[in-house]
């Protein structure tokens, strides 16, 4: 087959016909076709003239076609478009592209599934990994390889909204402003598979090519002729493009201005028919690209946008706010919502979250108000993709959802992620074209096997979740029955897998979700449905609720959003139990948002969740709710310790009702205790061994009055010092009123006499002094032995008596004298 060039040659060679006269020269730069009359000395490669690159005016010319090619994409491409853009509103492509993450590899099974199943933090960790092995830039694509060889076509290939568009968009305007392939590439064409599909009769590459630039066909064939090997041409979404049969039996089609049926002609340029010299970029979706590598030339390089690494989150969020504050506050967040957060690495949910949050901004409304739930999020997502991704779809949009929604289902109660092809195809009318699914190739062996999956987990979740809510009223009845009893018995020690399908269904059911349903998609959810899910929880509040359904529970009530029922079921909540739970910042949200809805609660018992200061500032607001708390804290500030302190003593339920707070952290256990009268700490901690005779524990009982007035800093600071002598000082300076002191020590001797002694003398207040001690020792006894105490106040003590071998023994001392019982007989 002739090369595409030669032809190329043959047919742009002008007709040259020159007359000279006798002594006169004449230099033409092409040497076929020409008709030269007279004395003519015809000089072959004449100096200047090469057929690449011809001299004088044509290269002149040439080079203002560019420059007026790269400025007409200069002024274009700045600029973005967006889903929401009224007429003529844009915004610069600089405050909205972020460099997505691109791997420049296949992943094997395990790594698919591992990105799949995985979310919130360890999302991130798996994304992370995946850049440490090697991300490359859009500057990097065309570079050799570890053998020196450079690709002829790249396959960039993409998720629907994960970027491949923008990305396109941005490798132009950078070409076209000297940024990137400055001296790679001389020209760039970038050709739109959505658009080609409209272009009617046969046409040659150069017509379709004009198309889309500034540049007319002739001008167009003019710069091809000039440097081949210095074209790019970028092809964005292959997976749009209409294929017919014609392009497995059309004839050879080498020549740029040979006319075609749009898609025959191109991919003729794809297979390097024409114009095998230039340079191929191609985006697709995964479902297309195994199609597209059969029809692409070599050498090939597969790559892939995974879309944003948690840095890059960060970064869009930043240009996108254009404002300090905002950008930290709305970045702030959405990191402390995992779910909200693993979406964010998607381009476009992460678009639909920053321009739901600058809604939220510009009404000065709080910024969590705007983004109610997940659900919503996802139905935002699905209604943009459907409008702007899903076009040439044979099927209703109830079809296409119900269709996915089966799948998802199938995959689900299989507890599977990548669903096989033959199920897939026997479900799904066009896989290829729906936006919702990936294709993946894995090895086996000798062969290849053809898997798809949705694009996370939780769309498989969500679809299903959707598929149940939208059936017919007997069906949605009975599919929800199922899942709920499924749900029930499958639920053991951990969350069974529909947890989160059921946790869609409950946000399906909000009131501004099934507007948008109905509006947006055509979608129906029954009441009946509605009232089946609601009884349901209901009951479920009457049983004695483990910890991991404590937290599914709350989640459900958090996506239905429904202020009116969402008070009726704290209502029936008395004691809130995550004992030893995985707690999550959108947990914090979600009790957050439930514990607003009621005046008080029995308990929140969140012993062995292991809250960091992060998650223990998101629920602070909350914790006034409950009459009694069980918070255990890692590594807490001293800061944070006085707030959680100062939210207490201020909460209005604690007026009339006990309070107890536990803090565990590496051993150490804090205690408040409230009523109407008095207040109570106790603090048992290792840390105060700093001398012979450590303290074990120590408690305080002083009006309630005191506790407005109590330095809880100074407090908390002495605590992290590992300063006993500080500690007793401290509790004289803040807690003028004491009424009872209680120690734990191992030994009594001669210095927690004295301390306890000096205490009693300096507050007047103090009545009762209780001290156990493992050991007492001879030198503590006889200070007690000759101490003399205010009347009103008494101290005991209890311990095994060095005096009397050891026995147990109490010691009371008051204003009356120094007494001794005996209260167990010694041992030896």
């Amino acid at each position: 087959m002739a090369s595409s060039y030669g032809s190329f040659r043959s047919r742009f060679v002008p007709n040259v016909s020159a007359a000279a006269h006798s002594g006169s020269h004449l230099i033409a730069p092409v040497l076929t076709n020409n008709t030269i009359t007279g004395n003519v000395h015809i000089l072959h490669n004449a100096p200047g003239f090469t057929f690449d690159r011809p001299h004088s005016a044509q290269s002149l010319d040439t080079r203002s076609l560019i420059f007026k090619h790269k400025t007409r994409i200069c002024s274009d491409y700045q600029y973005v478009t967006e889903y929401n853009s009224l007429p003529g509103e844009q915004v610069l492509l600089s405050e909205r592209f972020t460099q997505p993450l691109i791997l420049q590899r296949h992943r094997d099974q395990q790594e698919r599934e591992e990105e799949l199943r995985s979310s919130g933090e360890n999302f991130q960790q798996v994304l992370n990994s995946r850049d440490s092995n090697g991300s490359s830039h859009l500057n990097s694509l065309f570079n050799p390889d570890n053998h020196g060889i450079s690709p002829s076509a790249v396959i960039l290939q993409g998720n629907s909204g994960n970027g491949k568009t923008l990305a396109v968009q941005k490798i132009m305007l950078d070409w076209a402003s000297g940024d990137i392939y400055k001296e790679r590439f001389d020209i760039v064409f970038h050709l739109k598979c959505k658009e080609i599909n409209r272009i009617s009769g046969r046409k040659s590459l150069v017509e379709i090519l004009s198309y889309s630039c500034s540049l007319t066909s002739d001008q167009i064939s003019q710069i091809l002729q000039r440097s081949p090997e210095k074209v790019l041409f970028i092809i964005d979404g292959f997976d749009e493009l209409k294929l017919t049969r014609d392009i497995y039996y059309m004839p050879p089609h080498t020549d740029v201005i040979q006319k075609a049926s749009p898609e025959v002609t191109l991919c003729a340029l794809l297979k390097g028919h024409i114009m095998p010299e230039s340079f191929l970029l191609v985006t697709s979706r995964s479902t297309a690209t195994d199609i597209l590598s059969k029809l692409l030339k070599g050498p090939q390089r597969f790559s892939e946008i995974m879309g944003f690494s948690e840095k890059g989150v960060e970064e869009y969020f930043q240009k996108f706010f254009q404002d300090e504050e905002l950008f930290r506050r709305a970045f702030t967040f959405v990191k402390t919502n995992e779910n909200l957060f693993t979406t964010c690495s998607i381009p476009v949910i992460c678009w639909i979250v920053c321009t739901t949050i600058k809604e939220r901004f510009k009404i000065g409304m709080d910024v969590t108000s705007g983004l109610e739930t997940t659900t919503s999020i996802y139905i935002d997502f699905v209604s943009t993709l459907l409008e702007h991704h899903c076009q040439g779809q044979s099927q209703s949009v109830p079809s296409l959802l119900i269709s996915l929604g089966q799948l998802a289902e199938r995959g689900i109660l299989e507890k599977q992620v990548l669903l096989d092809e033959r199920t897939v195809y026997e479900t799904i009318s066009d896989p290829v074209g729906n936006p919702f699914l990936c294709k993946f190739l894995f090895k086996r062996r000798i062969s290849q096997e053809t898997v798809f999956s949705f694009m996370h987990l939780s769309f498989q979740e969500f679809f299903t979740a959707l598929y149940y809510v939208i059936l017919d009223k007997e069906e949605s009845k009975r599919k929800l029955a199922q899942l709920i009893s499924f749900q029930h018995n499958e639920w053991l020690e951990h969350p069974p897998c529909c947890a989160a399908v059921v946790q869609f269904a409950f946000g399906l059911l909000n009131k501004g979700v099934r507007h948008t349903l109905r509006k947006s998609l055509c979608l129906f959810v029954h009441p009946n449905t509605q009232a089946l899910l609601k009884e349901w929880i209901l009951k479920e509040l009457q049983r004695d609720i483990c910890y991991n359904r404590t937290l599914f529970i709350l989640h459900c009530l958090y996506e239905l959003h429904e202020e009116d029922y969402v008070t009726k079921a704290m209502k029936s909540w008395n004691r809130i139990n995550a004992y030893s739970a995985i707690f999550r910042r959108t947990d914090c949200w979600a009790l957050l948002y439930c514990s607003q809805f009621c005046q008080c609660l029995q308990e929140l018992d969140l012993f062995g969740c292991y809250l960091t200061s992060e998650k223990l500032m998101m629920i602070l607001p909350a914790l006034p709710k409950f009459k009694k708390l069980t918070l255990p804290l890692v590594d807490p500030s001293v800061s944070d310790l006085v707030e959680l302190m100062c939210a207490l003593t201020r909460g209005q339920t604690l007026n009339s009702e006990d309070v107890h707070v536990l803090l565990h952290n590496e051993g150490c256990f804090f205690q408040l205790s409230i009523n109407e009268e008095v207040s109570r700490i106790c603090l048992k901690t290792p840390w105060f061994v700093d001398h012979a005779e450590p303290l074990e524990s120590l408690s305080l009982t002083f009006p309630c009055s005191d506790l407005n007035n109590t330095n809880w800093t100074q407090l908390f600071q002495i605590i992290h010092q590992n300063d006993s002598d500080a500690l007793m000082n401290a509790i004289l300076r803040s807690f003028s009123n004491l009424k009872k002191l209680e120690i734990e020590a191992n030994c009594l001797g001669q210095r927690w006499c004295v301390c306890t002694l000096q205490i009693i003398q300096n507050c007047s207040s103090l009545t009762e002094v209780k001290v156990n001690a493992c050991f007492l020792l001879e030198e503590g006894i006889k200070i007690l032995q000759r101490a003399h105490i205010r009347p009103a106040c008494v101290i005991r003590v209890y311990g095994d008596c060095e005096l009397s071998c050891n026995q147990k023994v109490m010691i009371c001392l008051s204003s009356r004298g120094f007494s001794t019982e005996n209260l167990r007989k010694s041992l030896f």
